[in-house]
């Protein structure tokens, strides 16, 4: 294939553009001029971009594509405006879905809603009496379950759980689960059929495809899931490039450090994901002082410092990488301090934080001097922002989405949505980043503009820097010889659109391996 008067940002390393390049056998053989490359190279396929702009493949450094697929399948609760809402759209998808035992909903989000207190489940109850439900908030770290699926789980007020919490009024459970407390009703519920699986995975590679999304990190599988998107690759069914994280769970330690990395053409199986705390947005994210809208409350880390010692003194003396959820200040200084003690200085394990949300300004530093990896998602601050301040106050806040103080430390950093948490758009990702605002062009002046990255650092970060944050920089994340050819052409170029016609960017087609998996109808 030889593609040929395009726009083509190589992000290589001088962010060379490019008129025209030829492919074989899936991988970039030479990028040129026009003449160059049609002067050099002859093949039966050409594109000619007519001008458009074109970029590697987005790479989402920080996704759950699995989850996603299993959400589009589930209610969709983003967006309600109370808990009211939330519940009706429950009831309207019930009455669609007769078949369904259990009912799952994805998406909501207390903050928005009038008093922005959490509900209690006695509407679901009301509804559904004997019909278990659980309803996961929009962050994935709170849920709200009816009395049939505590029941069900062997949930009752009053219980202690590691790293969570079963919320009660005058000793009755709410229903309302925080972090661990929940896992028992995911539990309790049955496994879906491989062929709703294969559906749910299928349906949201269209929808990536269709976002210019070639590559995504999905953060925390389990070694069965990691085998079934293996096989569903295999068969040529799944063409999307997954860098998998494996979750922290005793199986996926014993199969997999004896078993080493993983990678074919698509999969890539060298991490494993750990939870140090909570979300922001449940308080369950660990801070150093009280939540500055609760008082006495700190919030907690999911597992013991032993734990994560633990895991930190297996993967050192492994090939693998440890990614670790740190959202608090506190969460954060935990895990960088066992990372010091483990990394012992400059290295190239690329060990990552996950999200690094809330930074203590004293340690902003073991980033860098660790070379520990900050991946971060741009559209979580400007979702956040409205409350943020709530919950941490002013000063706190200036640690909080600190994108560019975290960009210092190394002079790289990885991008991500954390979708279904976020919406799937790299447009959003990408406004968030340079511009700092939300889709509806909030606040006027951005949100903490010392903190934007430039056009160019978010275009690195959502492809070059989020390549080389999984340990793939050398065959993904640039359009140069010897990489695989995984492009995009877009409707219009981000290096150049105002502020305000970022979010109508549209992908006209979509190339893995020079091989076209979306063209825009």
């Amino acid at each position: 294939m030889i593609v040929h008067h395009g726009v083509i940002y190589t992000v290589d390393s001088s962010f060379t553009v490019v008129e025209a390049m030829a492919i074989k056998d899936g991988k970039i053989v030479a990028t040129g001029s026009n003449d160059q490359i049609l002067s050099a190279y002859t093949a039966e396929q050409q594109v000619d971009a007519g001008g458009a702009p074109i970029y590697p493949g987005w790479i989402d450094a920080h996704a759950h594509f699995v989850g996603y697929g299993q959400s589009l399948y589930t209610v969709d609760l983003f967006g309600t405006s109370s808990w009211e809402e939330a519940v009706e759209r429950v009831k309207q998808f019930a009455a669609r879905h007769p078949e369904m035992e259990w009912i799952q909903g994805r998406g909501w989000d207390q903050n928005k809603w009038p008093g922005k207190k959490f509900p209690d489940n006695r509407l679901l109850n009301e509804s559904f009496p004997d019909r278990p439900v659980v309803l996961t908030r929009i962050d994935g770290h709170a849920s709200i379950a009816n009395n049939e699926a505590l029941k069900r789980a062997g949930i009752q007020a009053g219980q202690t759980i590691e790293g969570g919490a079963i919320l009660a009024n005058n000793g009755v459970a709410t229903g309302v689960l925080i972090d661990n407390a929940d896992n028992a009703v995911y539990a309790a519920m049955p496994a879906p059929a491989p062929a709703d699986m294969e559906k749910q995975l299928l349906q949201a590679q269209e929808n990536c495809f269709a976002m210019g999304l070639t590559s995504i990190t999905d953060c925390g599988l389990s070694n069965s899931m990691v085998t079934f998107i293996d096989s569903l690759q295999q068969k040529g069914k799944l063409a999307m490039r997954l860098n998998v994280m494996l979750s922290d769970e005793e199986e996926n330690f014993a199969i997999w450090l004896k078993k080493g990395p993983y990678e074919t053409d698509r999969l890539r199986v060298a991490s494993f994901k750990v939870y140090g705390d909570g979300a922001l947005g449940s308080r369950g994210a660990c801070l150093i002082h009280d939540y500055t809208d609760q008082p006495g409350w700190k919030g907690f880390l999911l597992r013991s410092i032993a734990h994560y010692d633990s895991v930190a003194a297996l993967l050192i003396n492994s090939p693998f990488q440890m990614c670790t959820h740190a959202i608090g200040d506190s969460a954060n200084r935990a895990l960088l301090t066992i990372y010091a003690k483990y990394l012992k200085g400059k290295n190239e394990r690329r060990w990552r934080i996950e999200h690094a949300q809330v930074i203590h300004p004293e340690d902003f530093a073991y980033y860098g001097n660790y070379n520990i990896i900050p991946s971060i998602q741009p559209t979580h601050a400007t979702s956040d922002m409205y409350w943020a301040v709530d919950r941490l106050g002013t000063e706190r806040l200036k640690g909080g989405y600190a994108f560019r103080q975290l960009l210092d430390q190394n002079g790289w950093i990885p991008l991500g949505t954390d979708f279904p948490v976020e919406d799937i758009s790299p447009y959003k990702t990408f406004l968030a980043s340079v511009f700092r605002k939300d889709s509806k062009g909030f606040p006027a002046g951005g949100f903490q503009m010392e903190n934007a990255l430039t056009r160019e650092q978010t275009i690195r970060g959502m492809t070059i820097w989020a390549a080389k944050a999984a340990m793939q920089e050398k065959q993904l994340g640039s359009l140069e010889a010897g990489k695989k050819a995984d492009f995009i052409l877009l409707s219009q170029d981000l290096m150049k659109v105002t502020e305000q016609q970022v979010l109508a960017t549209k992908v006209v087609s979509t190339y893995i391996g020079g091989k076209q998996v979306f063209q825009q109808r």
